[in-house]
């Protein structure tokens, strides 16, 4: 489950690679039992606003949101609050997503994301000098788990020249009833239509979209149903998406980005900068 070079070619060749397998049965537990306990433990009203997330061109930012790089800071699905604004579910059948700084301030994050085995898989992608800006557990919870439109990560996280991967670990398993991700293969070869960039004119939004909307045809996807432990490798710039989960269980996954850092420069229009 590393990646075989002919995998990597696969993956450059279609812009997207499914490796099963690749988490055990039991760092899936572990990583699924961390998830509820940093929701037990560190989710507060004091600290954390609830705070509404829609993903892909319709993102909004807010300052919670800009500064979450190397936090670990909770985002709630459109639908799971109330005209009063309280939740009308628990947390963990409320939450889009947990971000973005589970890698670095997580100790069972941490090992997952910067383990031998993804780095080999790094190596056989050809990574020379990978960095992780940013990671994420994705929760798109049972009835209401809102739809991501079709995009290209590099849209987000841009850099120059576009050399990003990301990673993403099927901790439930997704179909297309509760919202797996949907691919136009071979879409990643065309570059990018638009990004979002830090709004030059001041913190009101904190972020805007330049560039086009492309439209895509729902008939050039490619459904990714995989089982829980399957690694998604997802090029920077293939178009993916994933609809809205109705059913009634939850596709708990986590994510995070690699990009070459070697004659590679992080776009300072980013939302999310070093700190």
């Amino acid at each position: 489950n590393m990646a075989t070079p002919e995998q990597a070619k696969q993956f450059y060749d279609q812009g997207y690679l499914i490796i099963k397998d690749f988490l055990t049965a039991e760092e899936v537990a572990k990583v699924r039992g961390q998830t509820q306990k940093i929701v037990d433990e560190q989710h507060n009203l004091q600290d954390h606003p609830l705070t509404l997330f829609m993903g892909g061109n319709k993102q909004k930012t807010d300052e919670y949101f800009m500064t979450s790089g190397d936090k670990i800071r909770f985002f709630f699905e459109v639908d799971a609050i109330d005209e009063q604004g309280n939740l009308k579910v628990p947390k963990m059948e409320a939450l889009n997503k947990i971000g973005h700084g589970l890698h670095i301030l997580d100790p069972v994050f941490k090992k997952i994301t910067f383990s031998e085995k993804m780095k080999n898989i790094a190596r056989n992608l050809e990574l020379k000098n990978p960095a992780v800006p940013q990671s994420m557990v994705i929760l798109k919870p049972p009835k209401i788990g809102g739809v991501v439109v079709p995009h290209q990560d590099s849209t987000f996280l841009y850099t120059e020249p576009m050399k990003l991967v990301g990673f993403w670990i099927a901790l439930e398993d997704c179909t297309t009833t509760n919202g797996c991700l949907w691919f136009i293969p071979k879409s990643h070869t065309d570059g990018i239509s638009k990004r979002m960039v830090r709004n030059p004119d001041g913190p009101d939004p904190p972020t805007i979209m330049r560039g086009e909307d492309r439209v895509y045809k729902d008939e050039d996807f490619v459904p990714g149903e995989v089982k829980k432990g399957t690694l998604v490798l997802i090029h920077g710039e293939v178009v993916h998406k994933s609809e809205a989960n109705r059913s009634d269980k939850s596709r708990h996954i986590y994510t995070f980005h690699m990009y070459e850092q070697d004659g590679v420069e992080w776009s300072k229009e980013n939302w999310q900068q070093p700190t």
